[in-house]
């Protein structure tokens, strides 16, 4: 094995060209041993041409593979059968693989085909493996592929939830935002029933569908609890996960909210593969009309740890988010956006008011809180000339109507310089800034440090600084005055959320 994998990642570093002009036509030179021993060639050319774009290189390599599906060697067409499906197969491959699979007698072989045919299977393999002519092949995963290859999934975003008045909804959020999330309910399809670290439940106050759920911006997303279980890792949890997954509830949602073909993956963390298969294959049992589709699927099934076992809920995976429909493009450190919305609404109501964000990445923060109106002008600056230009490309698409978007690529402290924004004249500063992880900031004391003096400088008496503080540092000396402070988790790190004032 070790020095099946040393040959195929020295072929796997050469062209594809290469390989198929030349340790194609060397490999069929050989014979017996000395051919299986170069098997790694076939796993070599599957990874490298199917990543390829010549479509001609990719014929060629298919016609080679098919034709190794007959090879005297079982190594070979083992190796064969694992690299059809990396590309695009159709009828021909799936017919090489079920005629090879009829004729095999190699326990290891037959696996590998079976396998094989699972990612690539039609109807034909589909009709074969119902009528009993084929065995080993999962009708599920054939099925999970064929609705897969049918289009991408997709979610019913303005069709009434299929659940009734006074059923629980869970909107899951970062730790330390749950009171932006149940604040904003107030208005929604949604009464708050209880606040949990990072969860807000609530139960439906009437008929509603998921675009309405989603117009609220402040959580991360929706989910459905399904129930609860003992031990996520008991022997036992097999059986209760696939009777939640196929319960009439879970079917019900996913059949009446899905596009096509209904599929989840399941979201088990710490799980291994084996087990995953069994929940899938009982759940299969229990419920057809569901798939597991660990690739493309609509829905996740999560299982999230609690005090008494584990919760089970079922989340649309809803994409694109419309919450998010005017971002054109995003910089590699840009703000969450369920963040982006929170700080947007701890800013209170404003009235003709001028905001500035230094740090403004994409533009989230300048455009949720200019969405929220009272809004006159809002100007971004960022030293990264690349995210200025998506924030503005950002801001035009957010088609926000008598609000004036200024963006400079400069650093913060030279605001004024490059702005014209008076001392003193600003409403609102508001930011997530670079916290130093995926932006490395060789002083950060001193940034920050620098933020609250142009913060204190720029503002207005009685306007706001709103941002991201990663540190234990407070502004010293100057007139800005907290008054609010709370702890966030931003991604298994926590930092400060604060609200300053600037005094006169």
């Amino acid at each position: 094995m070790r020095s099946d994998n040393e040959l195929y990642r020295r072929l796997r570093a050469l062209p594809a060209g290469r390989l198929l002009s030349e340790e194609v036509p060397a490999f069929a030179a050989l014979q017996g041993r000395e051919r299986s021993a170069r098997a790694a060639l076939i796993r070599a050319v599957g990874t490298v041409v199917s990543a390829c774009r010549d479509e001609r290189l990719k014929s060629s390599a298919l016609e080679w593979l098919r034709g190794l599906m007959k090879d005297p060697e079982e190594k070979v067409r083992r190796y064969a059968a694992a690299a059809l499906p990396k590309f695009t197969a159709g009828v021909a491959e799936e017919s090489a693989l079920l005629d090879a699979l009829k004729v095999s007698g190699e326990e290891r072989e037959r696996r590998k085909l079976a396998s094989a045919l699972e990612k690539v299977g039609g109807e034909f393999t589909l009709r074969a493996v119902e009528s009993g002519a084929t065995s080993g092949v999962s009708v599920r995963k054939v099925r999970a592929g064929l609705a897969r290859r049918a289009g991408a999934a997709a979610t019913k975003m303005d069709v009434p939830v299929p659940v009734g008045v006074g059923s629980r909804i869970h909107l899951r959020c970062r730790r330390g935002l749950e009171s932006f999330v149940a604040d904003e309910c107030a208005g929604s399809p949604f009464n708050v029933r209880e606040v949990r670290a990072g969860c807000v439940v609530a139960e439906a106050a009437r008929a509603f569908t998921l675009a309405e759920a989603y117009r609220l911006r402040c959580f991360d997303f929706l989910a459905f609890p399904l129930g609860n279980i003992r031990d996520a890792s008991a022997p036992s949890a097999v059986e209760e996960l696939a009777a939640l997954i196929a319960s009439g509830h879970s079917v019900g949602l996913m059949e009446g909210l899905s596009e096509g073909a209904p599929r989840y993956r399941l979201s088990l963390p710490g799980a291994s593969a084996r087990l995953i298969e069994r929940v899938a294959e009982s759940a299969y049992a229990r419920a057809p009309s569901v798939l597991n589709d660990p690739k493309s699927a609509g829905w996740t099934v999560d299982v999230i740890p609690c005090a008494d076992g584990a919760e089970v809920e079922l989340r649309p995976r809803v994409s694109p988010n419309p919450r998010m429909s005017y971002r054109t493009d995003a910089v590699d450190a840009a703000s969450h956006p369920p963040l982006a919305a929170c700080l947007a609404r701890i800013a209170g109501d404003l009235r003709d008011a001028v905001i500035w964000d230094p740090f403004c990445g994409s533009g989230l923060e300048l455009i949720e809180r200019a969405r929220l109106g009272g809004v006159a002008r809002v100007t971004g600056t960022d030293i990264d000339p690349t995210a200025v230009g998506i924030a503005r490309a950002n801001f035009v698409s957010a088609a926000l109507a008598d609000v004036r978007g200024d963006f400079h690529a400069c650093d913060f402290r030279k605001v004024k310089e490059a702005t014209g924004l008076a001392p003193g004249g600003l409403s609102l500063v508001i930011s997530n800034p670079p916290l130093g992880r995926r932006v490395r900031v060789p002083d950060m004391h001193g940034l920050f440090a620098d933020l609250f003096s142009m913060s204190a400088e720029m503002l207005a008496p009685g306007g706001l600084l709103v941002f991201v503080n990663p540190l234990r540092r407070e502004p010293e000396g100057l007139p800005l005055r907290l008054l609010h402070r709370r702890l966030v988790d931003l991604g298994g790190y926590d930092c400060r959320l604060e609200v300053y004032r600037r005094e006169a």
